[in-house]
């Protein structure tokens, strides 16, 4: 009996070496490789695909799509052109399903959709430099639940607290808010809100300021996974069929309020703005002409500006926001985004009735890219 045993440990143990031995001759996947020329490597390990390729916003080509060639190891490998500064996102596609990279584990949710991401800097001050962790003093990132009367809700919010914040001295607020589908974790995952802070105040380019990232969907308290709904699937239009009691601009109120009385914000509309995309750019346009003397800057980052020109009291709205001075109405739109027609119609609107604005267009269309620009300039030009 012993000496069954015996030999059916040795088996166990000739079995466990043979298994080390083939697992040792899988080749060891690192990617991706980002070289010193901006080039960028994938690697994929698949020895029986028969077709793999990479996607992202670094390939404005054969439909963003890289063909990857399979080496006698079954790696599959592609290397990309030099690349430009900037945080791109990527996929993986093999024999037609969409995968995240298993070499990575870096990786962000826009929507319901996961992706990849790298950064590409060469040098200290460009893009991708801007959206990383660099060694300088840090702001603290929190999830904060909040009351607002207005929704009867609690809800959940992302604060930004520069490192200066003592919990003495006051600070001026940028309201930050995001798009259709986002949440209250859009901008500091999709949009390195955090990081483009921390840089643009270490280096003398923005004053120390909160920053507050709501959550923008009045039907919802928080992103998925977050609030008693559980873990569903997030499409966008999560719950909208239940309606809410108030829109985000009539219940954007309750924000502000909680700021001024939880934090050391300085309670006065020249140390207040408002800044959002797409549908937080819609939201900034409408907090705009309903609270016209609560802020003095506005940002409108590819927005979704629906106007009513044939409504008199839209009009005298907007006389009346026009009329209190804001330091600043800020425009900023790809010349490719699909809301391009709405921001003309708005610099119309505005040019008939000599209404002052600054307007800044750049290339490109309706992406996060672009959103991180318009964060990164904006923040530059408040509270000056």
């Amino acid at each position: 009996m012993r000496k069954i045993v015996f030999i059916a440990i040795c088996s166990l143990f000739a079995l466990s070496g043979f298994a080390q031995q083939q697992l040792g001759q899988r080749p060891r996947v690192q990617s991706p490789v980002i070289h010193a020329d901006g080039t960028v490597t994938f690697n994929f390990y698949d020895p029986s695909a028969q077709r793999v390729s990479v996607s992202g916003d670094f390939n404005e080509i054969s439909s963003r799509r890289l063909d990857m060639t399979k080496q006698d190891n079954g790696v599959w490998t592609v290397t990309t052109t030099p690349l430009n500064p900037e945080l791109y996102s990527y996929s993986i596609s093999v024999d037609g399903q969409r995968f995240i990279d298993p070499a990575n584990s870096y990786v962000n949710r826009d929507i319901s959709t996961l992706s990849n991401i790298f950064i590409v800097t060469k040098a200290t001050g460009d893009k991708g430099h801007l959206y990383s962790v660099n060694d300088v003093p840090h702001g603290t990132l929190s999830r904060v639940w909040y009351d607002s009367p207005t929704l009867g809700q609690q809800r959940r919010m992302t604060v930004y607290l520069p490192a200066a914040y003592d919990g003495k001295k006051r600070f001026p607020v940028m309201y930050l808010l995001h798009g259709h589908g986002g949440d209250e974790t859009a901008w500091g995952d999709l949009g390195r809100a955090s990081q483009i802070m921390d840089n643009l105040i270490a280096e003398g380019k923005a004053v120390p300021m909160i920053v507050v990232m709501p959550n923008g969907n009045p039907t919802c308290n928080a992103a998925p996974g977050w609030w008693h709904e559980g873990m569903y699937t997030p499409d966008g239009n999560a719950f909208n069929q239940r309606g809410a009691k108030a829109t985000m601009e009539e219940s954007f109120m309750d924000i502000v309020n909680y700021m001024d009385s939880h934090y050391k914000t300085i309670r006065k509309r020249e140390a207040r703005a408002v800044t959002g995309l797409s549908m937080g750019g819609g939201h900034t346009f409408g907090i705009s002409y309903r609270y016209p003397e609560v802020f003095d800057y506005y940002g409108l980052q590819s927005a979704a500006a629906r106007m009513n020109q044939n409504d008199n009291k839209f009009n005298e709205q907007m006389a009346r926001l026009f009329a209190s001075k804001p330091k600043l109405f800020w425009i900023a739109i790809g010349k490719d985004d699909f809301l391009m027609q709405m921001n003309t119609q708005l610099k119309e609107y505005l040019d008939a009735h000599q209404y002052p604005y600054e307007y800044y267009e750049n290339d490109g269309g309706h992406i996060w890219r672009n959103w991180r620009i318009y964060l990164t300039l904006f923040a530059q030009k408040i509270f000056k």
